[in-house]
């Protein structure tokens, strides 16, 4: 009897444990670890808010994971992503960040689409964020050249160490794969 209750109160943990590793991590929490990082490497903070559905979210990971961009991102940033406003309840259970959308909206995000970012100093003070083209729309994916020049703005203003060849490879890259216009 001992040797059954004790198998099932392990299996129960190791489910327990299981599904909580998979839920996605409150906003406030991923904010936390990304000021701490901030703080240690004396880097400001990209925090970028996407959903899975969203293509332009995508595409804005690909270009900062790409080969060109990874590093040099990395280097100047502490980059944080919050999931936010996924239309399928499995979706939102999966993968949305509670208070994510609140804070979204907190930070000036509530009229923009995705990906909307924002930078923030270590102490969670806003620098800028992506609502920077005409009648203040966001910017999202960086695809035509008035917004590729809007984010390096964004870039410049956020981070003290990019310039010269640094702005030219973001320049290039974000060219290189823009949407055929």
């Amino acid at each position: 009897m001992f040797k059954r209750i004790f198998t099932v109160s392990m299996l129960c943990l190791f489910l327990s444990s299981f599904v909580l590793a998979q839920a996605p991590k409150k906003a406030d929490e991923v904010l936390k670890d990304a000021y701490a990082k901030s703080a240690l490497t004396h880097k400001n903070v990209m925090l970028i808010f996407h959903a899975t559905w969203c293509g332009w979210c995508t595409r804005l990971e690909n270009a900062l994971k790409s080969d060109e961009l990874k590093s040099l991102m990395e280097d100047n940033f502490v980059i944080a992503n919050l999931d936010v406003m996924e239309s399928a309840k499995d979706k939102i259970e999966k993968f949305e960040n509670p208070g994510g959308k609140e804070l979204m909206n907190k930070l000036g995000g509530e009229k923009s689409g995705l990906p909307f970012y924002v930078f923030l100093d270590k102490d969670g003070n806003k620098i800028a964020d992506s609502n920077v083209m005409p009648k203040n729309q966001n910017i999202g994916y960086p695809g035509s050249k008035d917004e590729i020049a809007e984010f390096v703005k964004l870039l410049l203003k956020a981070s003290s160490n990019i310039h010269g060849d640094a702005v030219k490879t973001i320049v290039d890259y974000l060219n290189k794969v823009a949407p055929k216009q």
